[in-house]
């Protein structure tokens, strides 16, 4: 029995034991004990690995001052919304379709857009209205309209002078880029507040005049309708005139979204406002400036005779890279006011006899003709910039001719009544005519009747319109939008001291042509 327990208890022992196997691996260094594996779940660490996320640079928006196009300066600046109605449609429609039109505006706003659209800047008005001119002008600095407005921002002459342009026939302050840019922009600013910051009617005031957009918004009032430009009746140019800017405001916001290509323009200075402080000859200075004076003259537009005007209006724009050679050039000139004359060299002449004739000096003479030495030809042309010293003087001066009236003797004329019909005497029209004292006038005669000293801005220096008479127009105003005189149009029209005139009336119209042409 006890050995039944002792065995017993053996087996107990040995099973304990084997419940965890030991093998032992033959190995030339010291014997290691590899446990198996039981059946107790091991945890295991898994290193963690951190995520790094790839951050994008930081690229800075560039503001509209730092653009490089100035279209693209302009167009972030344009807060205005713009209405897709059918007016917006049909001119936006236009432009697109008419490319040429804008590339060719492109190319005249050049030297200008960008201190326009500085100037628009400074003042926190609306940037749209630096394309105001694309409206107005098409950017042409000698643009003329029917209605004698004149300029980038086409101004009339009154208007002109309401807001401090002078105009003489020397020089027209509408064509003067930088005094018209501020006129313009005083205009707008002034008519802003009149309508109360409704921007809308402001522009449709700077078009057809303030008066007629009250007149249409009491209409609208007493009619109980809405007031806003799109209501109101208005003529059809002032109709238009809001919806061409705010499609070509659009186009430059969004020229991809239309499939449009415009000449991008420089976003930086151009143009510089120069001194001389002198009266020049626009041939020369641009000579000192390095530049052709085709271009020097569309830079400068206001100067109606080929000089810059006296009494301090010699204000010149330049490239902005040609300013200091200009400077250079005219101290070297010792400031000479330059006035061209033509010179045929004689027998006998030298440069210093030339230069003293016109007063002017070797050196000028030298540079403007392209002469490396001082020797001359007989019969060899030069072309001679002198000082105008007597130029200031007689700028009202005219030289004069004399014109002929003449009259078809009738029948029982005599020389007193035909005398007192033109307001002049016997004596005189004997003089005229060669006339004794017996003489017998004759049916049919032809006499000389008086003389008459007129400019010489012939028929060739004027031009000869036919204004259709608006609603609001008077004579008077009529006279000041071309510079003409009231006793001129009844004169050309045969109008009565008392004739009042209609709206629709065709009006004959004579006017300086040297307003049009550059």
């Amino acid at each position: 029995m006890k050995f039944k327990i002792l065995l017993a208890s053996v087996l107990v022992i040995a099973g304990c034991q084997t419940t965890k196997e030991t093998t032992q691996a033959d190995t030339n260094q010291s014997k290691t004990v590899v446990e198996q594996p039981t059946n107790t779940p091991v945890e295991t660490v898994v290193p963690i690995i951190p995520i790094i996320k790839k951050t994008q640079p930081v690229v800075a928006q560039l503001t509209p001052q730092q653009q490089q196009d100035v279209w693209d300066r302009i167009a972030m600046q344009i807060t205005t919304k713009i209405p897709n109605n059918k007016r917006v449609q049909y001119y936006r429609n236009w432009y697109l379709n008419n490319p040429r039109n804008l590339e060719i505006i492109a190319q005249r706003a050049q030297p200008f857009l960008y201190y326009i659209t500085e100037q628009v800047e400074k003042r926190g008005m609306p940037l749209e209205l630096a394309l105001l001119p694309i409206v107005e002008s098409s950017f042409d600095p000698h643009a003329y309209s029917n209605m004698a407005a004149a300029g980038l921002w086409q101004i009339i002459p009154d208007t002109g002078r309401r807001f401090g342009l002078k105009q003489n026939s020397w020089y027209d302050g509408r064509r003067d880029v930088v005094k018209s840019t501020t006129a313009a922009l005083n205009l707008l600013e002034y008519l802003n507040k009149k309508f109360d910051g409704n921007w809308q009617q402001a522009l449709a005031a700077y078009n057809t005049g303030e008066g007629r957009v009250f007149s249409a918004i009491r209409k609208n009032k007493a009619a109980g309708k809405p007031t806003d430009y799109w209501n109101l009746d208005l003529p059809n140019e002032t109709s238009s005139y809001v919806p061409k800017l705010y499609a070509v405001a659009d186009i430059i916001m969004h020229p991809k979204k239309y499939g449009f290509h415009i000449e991008p323009i420089s976003n930086k200075p151009v143009i510089a406002i120069v001194k001389p402080g002198v009266q020049m000859n626009l041939t020369i200075a641009a000579e000192f400036a390095g530049i052709s004076t085709r271009e020097l003259k569309d830079l400068n537009p206001a100067y109606r005779r080929g000089v810059t005007a006296p009494n301090g209006l010699n204000h010149l724009l330049l490239p902005i890279n040609k300013v200091k050679h200009f400077r250079r050039e005219l101290a070297q000139n010792r400031n000479a006011s330059m006035i061209t004359h033509h010179h045929r060299v004689k027998s006998g002449e030298s440069l210093g006899l030339i230069a003293k004739r016109y007063h002017s000096s070797i050196k000028t003479i030298q540079k403007v003709n392209k002469l490396k030495t001082t020797n001359i030809r007989i019969g060899q042309s030069l072309t001679i910039p002198a000082s105008p010293i007597s130029l200031v003087n007689r700028q009202h001066r005219v030289a004069t001719h004399m014109e002929v009236q003449h009259y078809v003797v009738q029948s029982g004329d005599n020389l007193w009544n035909i005398a007192h019909k033109y307001k002049t005497s016997v004596a005189k029209l004997k003089q005229l005519n060669s006339l004794s004292k017996n003489t017998v006038l004759h049916q049919g005669q032809r006499l000389n009747v008086s003389t008459i000293a007129t400019s010489k801005k012939t028929a060739a220096n004027h031009k000869t319109i036919h204004y259709k008479v608006q609603n609001g127009d008077s004579l008077s105003v009529i006279a000041q939008r071309y510079d003409i005189s009231v006793a001129e149009i009844k004169k050309w029209n045969n109008l009565a001291n008392n004739k009042y005139i209609k709206q629709g009336q065709q009006l004959k119209l004579v006017i300086d042509r040297r307003k049009v042409q550059a």
